[in-house]
C-alpha cells in the first residue's frame, strides 16, 4: 500500500496560473505585518514581543512553501513568495540600523545583492533561462532569519559582538549565494544557447 499523503490532493490543487492560493494569502500576510515588526523594532529595539512577531514571520516563509507544494506552485507564489522575503528581512535589517543595533555596511551590502539578484532572475528570466533554488539559498535565508532573531533576543542586546558576526556570517552568504546564482545563470544561458 502507498502512502498519498504527501501528494496534491486533487480537489485543492491550484493550476500554475492561480493567483487567490492559500499559499498567496499567507505570502500576502507576511507582507502586511512587516511594517508592525519594523514599528515595534524602531520603538522598542530588542525585545520578547518583537522576537515573537519575527518567530512568526520567519516561521510562515516555510509554512507558505509548504501548502504551495501540497496545493499546487503557481507563477504568482513563485515570484510572491521571493518578493515578500526580502521585503521581510530588509525592512528588518533597515529598522535594526535605524535603531543603531547594527552597522549598515553589511545591510547595505545585503540589500544590494537582493535588490541586484531580483532584477537579474527578470532579466534571464526574460530570454527564457529558469534560475533554480540551489540548496545553499535557503542556508542563506535561515542565516539571515537566525542573525535577526539574535538581534532582537534582549539577553543577547548588550553583546554587540555576536550580534555583527550574526550578520556578517549572513552578508557572506548572501554574497556567495549571489554568486552562485550569477555562474548557473550563465551556465544555463549557454547550454538554452
Amino acid at each position: 500500500m502507498s502512502d498519498t499523503s504527501a501528494a496534491p490532493d486533487p480537489r485543492r490543487t491550484f493550476g500554475p496560473s492561480a493567483l487567490a492560493t492559500p499559499a498567496n494569502a499567507v505570502t500576502l500576510l507576511r507582507v502586511l505585518v512587516t511594517p508592525v515588526l519594523i514599528a515595534l523594532i524602531v520603538a522598542w529595539g530588542a525585545s520578547w514581543e518583537t522576537m515573537v512577531i519575527w518567530g512568526l514571520l520567519s516561521f510562515t516563509d516555510g509554512v507558505d512553501g509548504w501548502i504551495a507544494r501540497r496545493q499546487g506552485t503557481t507563477r504568482s507564489g513563485a515570484f510572491l513568495d521571493p518578493m515578500a522575503d526580502k521585503v521581510v528581512v530588509l525592512g528588518a535589517l533597515v529598522a535594526l540600523v535605524a535603531k543603531h543595533i547594527v552597522v549598515w555596511v553589511p545591510v547595505a551590502l545585503i540589500a544590494a545583492r537582493e535588490v541586484w539578484m531580483s532584477a537579474y532572475r527578470s532579466v534571464v528570466g526574460r530570454r527564457g533561462v529558469s534560475i533554480p533554488a540551489r540548496r545553499s539559498a535557503k542556508i542563506k535565508t535561515l542565516a539571515q532569519d537566525l542573525a535577526i532573531g539574535l538581534c532582537l533576543i534582549p539577553p543577547l542586546a548588550g553583546h554587540p559582538l555576536v550580534l555583527a558576526i550574526g550578520i556578517w556570517i549572513a552578508t557572506v552568504l548572501t554574497i556567495v549565494t549571489g554568486v552562485q546564482y550569477l555562474v548557473d545563470g550563465r551556465r544555463a544561458a549557454h547550454r538554452g544557447a
